[in-house]
């Protein structure tokens, strides 16, 4: 299967940024443990990260075709990016939300997502684990089509 994995604003600074909350693993690093991982290896993998909406919903575009799901972290934009979820519709491709930290247990804002809804789900404060996750949940929804 085909896997988009997108990343939004300030994950390129995972490593760096907040490590209490967002664990030492770089995005890099992160990247190489899902693809390399027993539930990942059988996959094919793109990897994308942007601090940047439009860029975002241009890799959702361009890899339409290519990709069979798409994990997407996309950051603060979950919260407020009507422009990444009409992306996520309107190219019909099975994808997951997911957040490393538990959202549910921060900030009021962060416990809002306009992207949940036109997920099969919602993944979040499993730390980079959030990855396999939103993978078996992909696996399991396209198993079950």
């Amino acid at each position: 299967m085909n896997i988009l994995v997108i990343n939004g604003p300030n994950l390129n600074l995972l490593g760096i940024r907040q490590t209490e909350i967002y664990g030492e693993n770089t995005l890099e690093e992160l990247m190489m443990w899902l693809e390399t991982s027993p539930e990942g290896k059988n996959h094919n993998f793109k990897f994308y990260q942007s601090n940047h909406e439009g860029t975002i919903i241009d890799a959702i575009h361009d890899e339409r075709e290519w990709a069979n799901a798409i994990i997407i972290n996309a950051g603060a934009f979950s919260h407020y990016s009507y422009a990444i979820r009409d992306a996520i519709v309107s190219v019909s491709i099975t994808t997951v939300e997911v957040h490393i930290s538990n959202i549910m247990e921060r900030e009021d804002f962060r416990k809002i997502s306009v992207l949940k809804d036109v997920c099969l789900s919602q993944v979040y404060g499993l730390g980079k684990n959030s990855y396999i996750e939103a993978l078996k949940n992909i696996e399991g929804n396209i198993n079950n089509e």
